[in-house]
């Protein structure tokens, strides 16, 4: 009970200055507050491989990581040309650079190379599609569509398996997680599409029916995809800055593949009208 109730209240508390960072405050603060998650994220992500004994670089793969989403927003709200490609080409050459500078012998080379550029794509980059849809037309609603929609599924099935849970999903990967959590998390995630369509402009309900099954879907496979990297390392969270949730990548799993996916639905959708 007071596990849940930790959860709850720091839900809330994240809630509402995602609220702010969206709705409320410029977008330069809304990117500020992208960067510091990023960040968080990576740290957590980085610290995690390190005691596993893997060299990846922990501050270089930060920075980094930082360096995209800010590039993000300087050609979307400054007008600077897109040199989040660059930056990116240019991360992957200074990782083997440093790999092929270490004096001492060791090996997982390769391994910490390719952690490092994992994570840059698997949390910077597909983070920042957050800025650029806030740059879209009603894109403070589309933020606030994505993340409501995908985080309801998430307390959805939280709450549905913890109450009815008796088959699990994938006992391999994640034995607490459940079939019946993972038909709540959808169900909640479908019922928040519908009950956010004024996010949306011009989307009919079958647009909001998909979107619904999909980003439920979606953050559920993202959800997964964290607990097979914290099943690997041994771990139950990705840190403890978050009571009851746990670490901020804990947080953000579930939104790392619906961000961008949903940007993509909705470019391809105003293309096709």
């Amino acid at each position: 009970m007071a596990d849940t109730l930790k959860r709850v209240v720091t839900s809330l508390v994240v809630t509402f200055l995602a609220y702010l960072a969206t709705f409320a405050f410029p977008n330069w603060v809304f990117c500020f507050v992208v960067i510091l998650f990023v960040c968080a994220a990576l740290y957590e992500f980085f610290s995690i491989v390190e005691k596993n004994g893997i060299v990846v670089y922990k501050y270089f793969g930060i920075i980094a990581g930082a360096v995209i989403p800010a590039v993000t927003y300087l050609h979307l709200g400054g007008g600077y040309n897109n040199l989040e490609p660059f930056f990116i080409v240019i991360a992957c050459l200074f990782m083997f650079v440093l790999q092929l500078t270490r004096k001492e012998s060791a090996k997982n080379h390769l391994t910490g190379v390719a952690l490092t550029l994992l994570a840059l794509f698997y949390i910077s980059w597909f983070l920042s599609f957050l800025i650029k849809m806030k740059y879209l037309s009603g894109g403070a609603g589309l933020v606030g569509f994505v993340i409501i929609v995908t985080k309801a599924g998430d307390i959805g099935a939280y709450f549905v398996g913890k109450k009815f849970g008796r088959h699990a999903l994938i006992s391999r990967i994640s034995p607490r997680k459940t079939k019946e959590g993972a038909f709540g998390g959808l169900a909640a995630s479908v019922a928040a599409a519908f009950l956010c369509r004024t996010f949306l402009v011009d989307f009919s309900y079958a647009h909001i029916l998909v979107l619904g099954f999909l980003l439920g879907t979606i953050g559920q496979v993202g959800d997964l995809a964290e607990s097979l990297f914290k099943r690997d390392f041994e771990v139950k969270d990705s840190g403890g800055e978050l009571p009851g949730l746990g670490g901020v990548l804990d947080v953000l799993d579930s939104l790392l593949f619906t961000v961008p996916i949903f940007y993509f639905y909705v470019k391809l959708l105003l293309l096709a009208t």
